[in-house]
């Protein structure tokens, strides 16, 4: 059975950028279920998106200087007088952690641990940057869960709420104040706040990351979900135990209050542009980009760092109408990189790409043939969307 996520009816697009009122809202990943019901990103009068609204505060209404010393005064108070650790900076080895990383380092005098959350399949670029992170002078923490488990959950995440990502995320979200817990170090860096690209636009204004995001994986509560179905039956229907869920295990809020833990993002204190981060770690951390572009969308510096990541944004694509191109243009066209006449072209162009070339690994790491992959896309494929032309699919809007 389809669904269609009790999306808004009437699939309208922004007026300055390329998505559409069905992008979904950021939410606690183990609220994931098959009965999902989305809020989705707020349009104005006018037709234009937080997103799009959001870039235009920033561009005029937003003192950054005032926001630099606001970092500055943050940092002064948690630097380590010793060269000791004081920041966990959670990095893939991409644009956007580098650049955080490094400016904190090198501009701002902090002593970073960098930590990584392993990818489901490291891309060869991607296991390069990893390695140029590390030998450009930053210590890491690289936490890689257990495979068996891993694989499985991703398998479930797919195909029970059509979410193959949602373990990863999981262990990305978690991974970054473990370690600050462990080390006692309490503060930690992340890039950009989602509501730069969606959220509800007033998240903006808070330097700080919502801690339901960082404590909500209690794998105690047998009642919790993941990938689709609570701990408890995944527990005895698979012969595991909590052991085999320590590595998703978050902090509780009384473990992040007693060390006074703070999650900070980058973005609240520096005018946000991916493509200049890119730059930024090109020319300062050896950020390599692929030989050709990530499959879905035009560019060759996004999705560089899991084989994986790409069916996260097909399955997108097809609960939603909006896949990676149109996430990268709608980036790009806020940051004045391109027209968004060019959004659209590209968007028609790349957006609903099969990632073909990632096929294999895909149904190899999640132990599924492509009779049951294809079924299961078709059962979350929402009928609203799309329409079955002759022997394809079609998606029923488009962005103009």
């Amino acid at each position: 059975m389809s669904q269609n996520y009790n999306l808004p009816t009437e699939v309208k697009f922004c007026a300055e950028c390329v998505i559409s009122n069905q992008r979904p809202i950021t939410k606690v990943e183990t609220k994931h279920s098959n009965k999902d019901e989305k809020e989705t990103t707020f349009f104005d009068e006018n037709g234009v998106c937080d997103a799009c609204n959001w870039s235009k505060i920033k561009k005029t209404k937003i003192d950054w200087d005032k926001r630099e010393k606001e970092l500055i005064k943050l940092l002064d108070f948690h630097r380590s007088k010793k060269g000791n650790y004081d920041v966990v900076v959670p990095a893939s080895g991409g644009k956007d952690s580098m650049y955080v990383a490094h400016i904190l380092k090198e501009k701002y005098n902090m002593h970073p641990l960098t930590v990584t959350w392993s990818p489901h399949i490291y891309t060869n670029v991607g296991k390069k940057n990893f390695y140029n992170m590390i030998n450009n002078g930053f210590d890491n923490i690289l936490a890689t869960p257990n495979g068996k488990v891993h694989k499985l959950l991703t398998k479930l995440a797919f195909m029970n709420i059509g979410h193959p990502f949602q373990p990863f995320i999981i262990g990305q979200r978690v991974i970054g104040p473990k370690v600050a817990m462990e080390k006692k170090i309490p503060l930690i860096f992340y890039g950009e706040n989602v509501a730069e690209y969606g959220n509800r636009i007033e998240d903006n204004y808070s330097p700080l990351m919502d801690n339901n995001l960082i404590t909500a994986f209690n794998i105690d509560d047998d009642e919790l979900l993941l990938s689709g179905v609570n701990i408890g039956e995944l527990k005895e229907k698979y012969n595991l135990s909590n052991n085999d869920f320590e590595a998703y295990r978050s902090p509780n809020i009384d473990d992040i209050n007693s060390l006074d833990l703070q999650v900070h993002y980058m973005s609240y204190y520096k005018f946000w542009r991916p493509q200049e981060n890119f730059y930024y770690a090109s020319q300062h951390m050896g950020l390599e980009v692929a030989d050709e572009r990530t499959p879905g969308t035009y560019t060759k510096s996004n999705g560089l760092d899991d084989k994986l990541e790409c069916f996260h944004y097909y399955l997108m694509l097809l609960k939603f109408g909006l896949g990676r191109a149109n996430s990268d243009s709608a980036q790009e066209i806020r940051d004045g990189k391109i027209s968004r006449d060019e959004g659209v072209a590209l968007v028609h162009k790349y957006d609903t790409e099969f990632p073909e070339k990632r096929f294999q690994d895909f149904l190899d790491y999640t132990s599924i043939d492509k009779e049951t992959f294809h079924k299961t896309l078709d059962k979350f494929r929402n009928p609203n969307l799309w329409e079955k032309k002759s022997n394809f699919w079609d998606l029923k809007y488009k962005v103009k």
